[in-house]
């Protein structure tokens, strides 16, 4: 087991030994579980597109997205993690969700304390490097169309 936490200096008392409640928010699990999943390679984006384009609002009006892509049901000692994610090409998907699945689940319990009892990873869609966000661009026919 690891070490308690120190006392604040000369107080003699042992954090174990002071009673109280911590509670912890989704909110705060979900950024834990969002920047965790940011640092996996091959992850382009939280979210999907449609949401990655109502962060972009959010951001321009001084929200948030920080939690984007991410979404969390905590417990009293367990959380369940869902991530969203839009993947870079060229890296294997499985593999991407794989990581993305490890830091998330250790990021959660080593910096939040819970019990982490899965980590669901949805690759929304794929970034081809060079290519514009966003959905491509359908080819547009010229002339007339077949009556």
């Amino acid at each position: 087991p690891a070490a308690a936490p120190a006392a604040p200096a000369g107080t003699g008392v042992v954090p174990e030994n002071i009673g109280g409640k911590t509670a912890i928010s989704e909110q705060a699990v979900a950024k834990v579980a969002a920047i965790a999943a940011r640092t996996v390679e091959g992850v382009y984006a939280l979210g999907t597109g449609s949401g990655r384009a109502l962060g972009a609002v959010r951001d321009a009006v001084g929200g948030s997205s920080a939690t984007q892509g991410v979404h969390v049901e905590v417990g009293e000692t367990e959380v369940a993690v869902d991530v969203t994610l839009v993947a870079v090409y060229g890296i294997p998907l499985t593999r991407i969700a794989d990581a993305v699945r490890a830091a998330v689940y250790s990021a959660v319990e080593s910096l939040v304390g819970l019990r982490v009892v899965e980590v669901n990873v949805d690759v929304n869609d794929v970034q081809i490097p060079g290519a514009p966000e966003g959905r491509p661009d359908k080819t547009v026919r010229t002339g007339s169309s077949p009556a």
